[in-house]
C-alpha cells in the first residue's frame, strides 16, 4: 500500500513539473506572436492562458487519454512486471520536464510532444527492448520536423502577401482594413474552431460528423466576424500616431484579430497538449492501483486540474524567455504579421490533425514566423537564432531518451 501511495505522489509531482514545462515552453511560443507584435501584453497573455488553456485542459482534455503517446511503444510484454512500467513512465515524465526546463531557460522553443515521445522511447529500449518501439512512427515524427514548418511557412508567406496587397499597399489602408479584416476574422474563427474540434474535442463524446464540424466552425467564424466588424468600425484613426507610423491605426485593427487567434490557439493547445503531461500520470495511477497495463487509462478530474494549473503557472513564471525568442528575436512582428503567422500555423494543424500526420505546434508556429519574415526578405530574419532553434529540435528526442534512461535506472535502483 505504501509503494502505491509513493508511486501516485511521484506521478502527480512529476506530472505537475511536466505541465509546468509545457506552460513555460509550448504555451509561451503559442502566445509569442501576439505578445511580440504588441497586440496583447504579457499580463493579458497570462490571463488568456489562465482562462482558455485551463478550460481546454479541463473541459476537453480527455475522458480517456492514450498512456503511450501516439502508439509509439508496445508495453504489453510488461504485463508480468507492472513496476517496470511505472518506473519507465515516471522516468519519462521527469526526463521531459527537465529538458523543457533547460530549453525554456535557454529560450529554445522545443516540442513538448517530441520531448515525452523521446523519453518514452528511451525507457522502452532499456526497460522492454528495441523491438517494443514502433520505429516507423518515430521516423514519421522526424519527417514532420521538415514538413510542418515548411507548410506553415509557405502559408504565412502567402497570407501576409495578401494583407500587403489588399490593405497595406492601398492608398487608404485603414478603409481597406475595415473592409477586409472581418473576412480575415471569419477565416481565423473558422480555422481555430476546426483546430479545437479536430484536436481539442476529440476526447469528448460529441460524435460530430465531418460535415457538422465544418458547419459548427462556419457558424462560429461568422459570429466572430460580425462582432469583429462592430468593434473595428468603432476604431477611430489616430492622426498624431500615424505621423510616426503610417499604419498605426491599421495595426490596431489587426490587434483585434490577434486576440481572437490567441484565445482559439490557447483553448486548442490546452485540450490537446495537456495529454503530454497527464497521459503518463494517468497510466502510473491506473497501473499502481490495479496492477494491469492497458493502452488507455481513465483520467480523473483532479489530474486534468493538475495539468491545467501546471500549464498556467509555467507560462506565468518562466514563459518570458521563449516568448522573447519567438515573438521578438526571429523577425520583427507587427499585429498584421503575427496574425498571418498564427493563422498559417492553425491551418497547418487542422490539415495535419484531419489527415493523421504527426505534427508539433511549436515547429509549425516557428515555421510560420519564418514565412512572415521571408515575405520581407532573408535579411529580416536572424539566422543565428534560427540555427539554435533547429539544433534544439534535432536534439530533443535523443536528449529526452538519454535522460529517461538515466532516471529509469535511478528509480529502479531506489525502489527495487
Amino acid at each position: 500500500m505504501d509503494s502505491v501511495f509513493i508511486y501516485i505522489a511521484l506521478a502527480a509531482l512529476f506530472g505537475l513539473f511536466m505541465a509546468w514545462g509545457i506552460g513555460a515552453n509550448d504555451v509561451a511560443n503559442a502566445m509569442a506572436t501576439s505578445i511580440g507584435s504588441r497586440a496583447i501584453t504579457v499580463k493579458q497573455a497570462i490571463l488568456i492562458a489562465a482562462v482558455f488553456e485551463f478550460a481546454g485542459a479541463v473541459l476537453a482534455g480527455g475522458e480517456v487519454t492514450s498512456t503511450i503517446r501516439k502508439g509509439i511503444v508496445d508495453a504489453s510484454s510488461l504485463s508480468a512486471e507492472p513496476e517496470v512500467f511505472i518506473y519507465g513512465m515516471l522516468a519519462a515524465l521527469l526526463a521531459a520536464g527537465v529538458w523543457l526546463l533547460v530549453a525554456s531557460w535557454k529560450g529554445w522553443p522545443v516540442s513538448t510532444t517530441h520531448s515525452i515521445v523521446g523519453a518514452i522511447v528511451g525507457f522502452a529500449v532499456v526497460g522492454i527492448g528495441v523491438d517494443a518501439v514502433a520505429w516507423g512512427k518515430v521516423g514519421g515524427i522526424v519527417a514532420s520536423w521538415v514538413a510542418s514548418p515548411l507548410i506553415a511557412g509557405i502559408l504565412a508567406f502567402l497570407l501576409f502577401n495578401s494583407v500587403q496587397w489588399l490593405i497595406l499597399s492601398q492608398p487608404d489602408p485603414l478603409a481597406k482594413a475595415k473592409r477586409y479584416v472581418p473576412f480575415y476574422i471569419f477565416l481565423a474563427g473558422f480555422t481555430m474552431s476546426l483546430v479545437t474540434v479536430f484536436k481539442g474535442l476529440k476526447h469528448l463524446d460529441l460524435e460530430l460528423t465531418t460535415a457538422q464540424s465544418y458547419l459548427l466552425a462556419f457558424g462560429i467564424g461568422l459570429v466572430l466576424a460580425i462582432i469583429g466588424k462592430v468593434v473595428i468600425n468603432r476604431i477611430e484613426p489616430n492622426r498624431k500616431a500615424e505621423k510616426r507610423n503610417h499604419f498605426f491605426t491599421v495595426e490596431r485593427v489587426f490587434a483585434v484579430l490577434m486576440v481572437v487567434t490567441a484565445c482559439g490557439m490557447a483553448f486548442a493547445h490546452g485540450s490537446n497538449d495537456v495529454a503530454n503531461a497527464i497521459g503518463p500520470v494517468a497510466a502510473v495511477i491506473s497501473v499502481a492501483q490495479e496492477g494491469i497495463i492497458g493502452q488507455d487509462s481513465p483520467v480523473s478530474i483532479w489530474i486534468l486540474l493538475l495539468g491545467g494549473v501546471g500549464i498556467v503557472v509555467g507560462l506565468a513564471t518562466y514563459g518570458v524567455r521563449v516568448i522573447a525568442t519567438v515573438g521578438k528575436k526571429i523577425t520583427h512582428l507587427t499585429p498584421s504579421r503575427g496574425f498571418a503567422a498564427e493563422l498559417a500555423a492553425a491551418s497547418t494543424i487542422v490539415v495535419a490533425s484531419s489527415t493523421g500526420i504527426p505534427i508539433s505546434t511549436t515547429h509549425t508556429l516557428v515555421g510560420a514566423v519564418l514565412g512572415v519574415g521571408m515575405a520581407r526578405g532573408i535579411s529580416a530574419i536572424d539566422l543565428v537564432v534560427v540555427r539554435r532553434i533547429f539544433l534544439s529540435w534535432v536534439v530533443t528526442i535523443p536528449v529526452g531518451a538519454l535522460l529517461s534512461i538515466l532516471f529509469f535506472f535511478i528509480l529502479r535502483a531506489i525502489f527495487s
